[in-house]
């Protein structure tokens, strides 16, 4: 899963992505991992992991993985170039989600770009540019698919769609806004749209909101509101806080968040947001070799989340041999879980549950 940092200069988007990087490298114990100087790679916190590793003892252990990168150049007039421009535009393409950092907080010492605190222009600053970015694309697929209608009347659907999408964008509204039919999310799976990503807003507040409690913060109420209405997530984060968390580990860090009266970092917080949002579950694999997560859609039919594995998988699955994460540790051996008849044999329809543990069975 690939998830971008945008927002404006002086949000704490650059704050937040350095806490949360650095953060899930220590406490995950996953060799933090620098691919660009804006790129990180974190480990998906998951206990059932430390627990399968009790069991089996296995020569290595695999969580699944979160790419953040820390998306620079956002100004306005970035659809047509400016600051890093396209460059900026590519990566937003790239990823699967969108965390927006947007500041809900007043310090005096700490400029905003445009002279004041103003979240919900925030917002529509930088959708505008991915709009107008999207309507560019929209413009020039209509343009071809009116060549094409000429001699395929199968591009009739998709012209219909793109002009349905082109009046959205024109009144400022995002794809994401749209609702669409199963014919035409088939089409879409073709069209690389800016604005369908789904969005996860960081709500960004002063460490004496986040303490005492959000509820007179205006702000962060508009932000909840502007969510709902397009359907996206609000996740309420101090990146001040954030980076201090970073900064420690193990006991130390569970006091600091239980003197916060918290459970979870904002890592962890964002990385459950997003697996909600994204539609995710993991399924778990373990023997003395490797435990591991492996992270799929929700509704994953077994053949499919085998191929997650290896193409070998899918092309020759036999069968999956289940057992829930619960049941195998009340039982504390797999054996013994075997024979309470709690390892299921499943099918090609079998659709794989968060927390399933499977042994694949295929051939080739």
């Amino acid at each position: 899963m690939k998830l971008g940092i945008v927002g404006l200069p002086n949000v704490g988007k650059s704050t937040l992505f350095n806490a949360i990087t650095q953060a899930g490298a220590e406490s995950a114990n996953y060799p933090f991992c620098t691919i660009e100087p804006n790129v990180g790679v974190v480990a998906v916190p998951d206990e059932r992991l430390d627990k399968l590793a009790q069991m089996y003892n296995p020569e290595k252990v695999s969580p699944a993985v979160i790419e953040f990168v820390d998306i620079a150049g956002l100004v306005k007039g970035a659809s047509k170039g400016e600051g890093l421009g396209n460059k900026f535009l590519s990566h937003i393409r790239e990823v699967d989600a969108i965390i927006h950092v947007v500041r809900c907080f007043e310090d005096e010492n700490i400029v905003h770009v445009d002279g004041s605190i103003g979240p919900l222009r925030d917002i529509e600053t930088i959708n505008l540019e991915l709009i107008f970015a999207d309507l560019d694309m929209i413009n020039k697929r209509m343009d071809k698919a009116r060549k094409m209608l000429k001699g395929d009347k199968k591009y009739q659907s998709e012209l219909h769609l793109l002009e349905k999408i082109a009046a959205a964008l024109e009144e400022g509204k995002c794809a994401r806004t749209i609702t669409f039919d199963d014919a035409e999310q088939e089409i879409l799976k073709e069209i690389s749209l800016l604005t369908l990503k789904p969005v996860i807003y960081a709500a960004n507040v002063s460490e004496e909101d986040f303490v005492n409690g959000i509820e007179n913060n205006a702000m962060v109420s508009e932000l909840k509101q502007v969510a709902a209405d397009e359907g996206s997530q609000v996740l309420t984060i101090c990146a001040k806080i954030e980076a201090e968390i970073a900064e420690l580990d193990g006991e130390e860090k569970k006091e600091f968040l239980a003197d916060l009266g918290l459970q979870h970092s904002g890592l962890d917080r964002l990385i459950q947001t997003s697996y909600t949002l994204l539609g995710l579950v993991s399924y778990l694999t373990a023997g003395p070799q490797e435990v591991r997560a492996w992270t799929i859609k929700r509704e994953t039919k077994a053949p499919q989340a085998a191929g997650k594995i290896h193409s070998d998988f899918e092309r020759g699955f036999i069968r999956a041999e289940v057992v829930a994460y619960d049941d195998l540790m009340a039982c504390a051996l797999y054996n013994t879980a075997k024979e309470k008849g709690l390892v299921r044999s499943e099918g090609k329809e079998y659709v794989v549950q968060d927390g399933d543990v499977i042994l694949f069975r295929f051939n080739v």
